[in-house]
């Protein structure tokens, strides 16, 4: 695992994990549902298993019924989650934000009613953030909702949202004033009592899972169901990033090391002009290559983690690992392809699918661009945004 040394309860918990991925998650994913939308009660299933694993659970304190785990020792086991399947990794991140955003700033009457389903696997939660037109820029955020005594009637559309179809509820980002920083609010919309139209979206990979289009029309919610306080959803959301950029990072850290991996099985098995290809030196070169980014983003990755345990602000450390990460991910598999040469573009090789997933990396939690100016912003003061 690279320069990360993990105590013998980590390694233990990893190992485990590792073990019941391999036997029972691989080939329900990279076969049976390769590309191919998994049903909710069978992903619910999945969760369940994984929640005895400390996945969401993990993230959630021991007083509220999780394990309580650190960011470092969370981030060990996703990185397993991303390396066997990078369609489950999705669902268990956004439960896991989402649980973590209950637990930390929901009313308790929302937290008693909606965490035990999310650290048990037996639910799932949507995160309504970007919206047609809005993606990176929180600030524009269109959706509405306007009081009407104790509710409030919500309006609007959201998209690229994950767990769309398999969500119980959504955690709604909407406009509730005009001042473009104090006026924005998170509401929690159960789906059955309130209500909303989900569309799937579909895509050049993660098929596997739910992405959708959400749409919200005069949705009436209590405004008991107001998360973090009225107008306090920009900063929240911001400190959400922080944390989510560096699990996507380790999606695209996860993506890249399973993707050296079959490199260097391939190398090791295919024979060419009378000797295995891991002999040839440019083939050795490409290898090393490859592993020494891997390494280098887990590094930064785990960094992120470790400043975000110690309490300290990560922003720029976290864009630092998602920009780094994920564009090697983006490397990586597209020299595992080149090594398989035509195998490379075959279905029979799991290089053609990894190469899918690793485009997609860069792309959520703000694009490689947007990271590369928040870390601009961070070492000059100057925002170029």
């Amino acid at each position: 695992m690279g320069h990360v040394f993990r105590t013998e309860e980590q390694g233990m918990a990893v190992d485990a994990l590792r073990t019941f991925l391999a036997a029972e998650i691989d080939p329900l994913f990279n076969k049976e549902y390769r590309d191919r939308y998994m049903p909710r009660e069978v992903m619910a299933g999945l969760m369940r298993r994984l929640a005895e694993f400390g996945l969401v659970s993990g993230v959630v304190s021991e007083a509220r019924g999780g394990l309580g785990l650190d960011w470092q020792t969370t981030l060990m086991l996703y990185e397993e989650i991303v390396a066997t399947s990078a369609d489950l990794s999705v669902p268990v991140l956004i439960n896991s934000f989402g649980a973590h955003l209950l637990e930390t700033l929901a009313p308790e009457h929302l937290r008693e009613r909606y965490l035990p389903g999310l650290v048990a696997g037996d639910s799932f939660v949507s995160m309504g953030i970007s919206e047609p037109d809005v993606g990176s820029n929180v600030l524009e955020i269109r959706t509405r909702a306007r009081r009407d005594g104790d509710h409030w009637v919500i309006n609007g559309e959201k998209t690229w949202i994950s767990n769309g179809s398999y969500s119980d509820f959504l955690i709604c980002t909407c406009r509730t004033g005009e001042d473009p920083r104090r006026g924005l609010t998170h509401i929690l919309v159960d789906r059955r009592e309130h209500g909303y139209e989900v569309r799937d979206i579909h895509k050049i990979a993660f098929n596997s899972q739910s992405t959708a289009q959400i749409f919200l029309s005069d949705v009436r919610v209590p405004v008991a169901n107001t998360i973090g306080g009225e107008g306090e959803a920009l900063k929240n959301t911001l400190a959400l990033f922080e944390r989510s950029r560096v699990f996507v990072a380790a999606q695209g850290l996860g993506i890249a090391r399973r993707a050296l991996d079959e490199a260097v099985l391939y190398a090791t098995q295919r024979r060419q002009h009378g000797k295995l290809i891991a002999g040839h030196q440019l083939i050795a070169a490409m290898l090393a290559e490859m592993a020494t980014q891997v390494d280098a983003a887990r590094l930064l990755t785990y960094r992120a983690a470790a400043i975000i345990d110690a309490g300290l602000p990560a922003e720029m450390e976290a864009a630092m690992a998602k920009y780094f990460a994920c564009e090697a991910a983006v490397t990586i598999a597209r020299q595992a392809v080149q090594i398989h040469g035509g195998n490379g573009v075959t279905r029979e090789f799991l290089v053609e699918k990894l190469a899918r997933e690793a485009i997609v990396c860069p792309i959520p939690e703000g694009t490689t661009q947007m990271q590369q100016l928040i870390i601009g912003r961070a070492l000059t003061g100057v925002a170029a945004f």
